[in-house]
Parts: structure tokens; C-alpha cells; sequence
């Protein structure tokens, strides 16, 4: 079964709203559905905000509702001019631009302990233009983490559930997909100002994309 992983309820409004829910229960602090997405069964975890939640969301998703794809969807912030302010984007890789251990084992930045790359590969098929995904634990305007979304790790779009969910589907041997709305663009003023007046364009964005996104998997 396809099971969405997605931060807010907000951010599932969309979703819950067309789904034909047949199961709707709370499991481990996390709200569970089960039911229908225009004829394709399929599930969602509310997992909550960041890595954390992410990946106990993703594994959740797993373990309980038996996902054999995921796909986490949901607004996220844009950091080149690539990307547009209420555009949607398929997600290629993600890297965790938080997580470093290169002064323990001379890897680039984002590069899991387990692994030899930074970046994590997505199944997400090209629907939309594709685009990678720095993930971190962060919310702000630091000039210093936008040199290095941008300068180290190069990385299009930033949020705080993507790589954590590529890497439980990863060890998993689970199908991981992303779609990202830009919610907010660097160099355009306030991140949080941009992310509170740009939300109801983003779901919107997302109500007219979701039997696109399911009908393509």
C-alpha cells in the first residue's frame, strides 16, 4: 500500500478531505488513515514536525499500515530562483545538511555514517521538475546555513522531514517519493512572513495536483 508521511494537519487537509477514510486512529502520538484516494487504497501518517517525527512517521507507515511506498508531501522553503513560490516540485535526492562527520571520517557533509554519498536517491518519477532537497532541523533566515544549503551541499528546496524518510525507506528497501510546494524563497524577505501569507496558495496548489501525484505512481 502507498502511504503519505506528512508534517501537519494542515498540510494533510487536502488529502484527508479527498480521501474515502474507512480507518482513522491515533498510534504512538501520530494520527493514522486508512481508505481510498480516487480508487487507490492507500494510507497517511500525520507524523508531526522534523527529523525525528519524520522517521517515526516513516516507520510507522512500514511496520503498521505494511507501506510498500511512501511519499512524503508538504511545503518547504526555495533557495535558488529554479523554483517558484507556489510551484510544485518532485524531489530526485535528499541530503541531511545537519547531520556531519567530516572531521571523524573526511565525508562531505550530509554523509550518513552507513554511506558513501551525501545524498539519498528518491523513486520520485518526473511529473514535475525534479529537484534536490537539503533536510535539517531548522526553521530561520541563518546566512550561515544558507551558504551551506547552497554553496556545500547544493540543494534547491529545504525542509525538515525529507531526508529522514529517504533514510528509513532506504534501509527498508521501501519505495520513497517527495513532492515539495514552495512555500517561501530566500533573498525575498522574511522566511516566516513568506511561509504564513503564502500557505493557502500552496494548498491549494496541492488540492489541484493530488489525483495527479496518486495516478502517477
Amino acid at each position: 500500500m502507498t502511504v503519505f508521511v506528512i508534517a501537519m494537519e494542515k498540510e494533510a487537509k487536502p488529502l484527508i478531505s479527498a480521501m474515502q477514510t474507512e480507518r482513522d486512529v491515533e498510534f504512538c502520538g501520530k494520527r493514522l488513515l486508512t481508505g481510498r484516494l480516487y480508487g487507490k487504497r492507500c494510507g497517511a501518517v500525520i507524523c508531526g514536525v522534523g527529523k525525528v517525527n519524520a522517521a517515526i512517521g516513516a516507520q510507522i507507515a512500514i511496520d503498521e499500515l505494511g507501506a510498500d511506498a511512501i511519499i512524503n508531501l508538504g511545503v518547504a522553503g526555495g533557495l535558488n530562483r529554479t523554483v517558484e513560490v507556489g510551484k510544485i516540485y518532485g524531489i530526485s535526492h535528499a541530503v541531511q545538511y545537519d547531520f556531519d562527520l567530516t572531521q571523524l571520517n573526511g565525508t562531505a557533509v550530509g554523509t550518513l555514517d552507513e554511506c558513501k554519498d551525501n545524498y539519498l536517491p528518491l523513486s520520485t518519477p518526473p511529473v514535475y521538475p525534479l529537484k534536490k532537497i537539503g533536510t535539517g532541523d531548522r526553521f530561520n533566515d541563518s546566512p550561515d546555513d544558507f551558504k551551506l544549503l547552497t554553496k556545500v551541499v547544493n540543494a534547491d528546496i529545504r525542509d525538515m522531514e525529507c531526508g529522514a524518510i529517504a533514510q528509513v525507506c532506504m534501509h527498508a528497501k521501501v519505495k520513497c517519493l517527495a513532492y515539495k510546494i514552495i512555500s517561501d524563497l530566500a533573498g525575498s524577505g522574511s522566511t516566516t512572513e513568506q511561509y504564513l501569507c503564502n500557505l493557502s496558495l500552496c494548498f491549494s496548489t496541492l488540492e489541484r495536483e493530488l489525483e495527479n501525484i496518486i495516478s502517477n505512481i
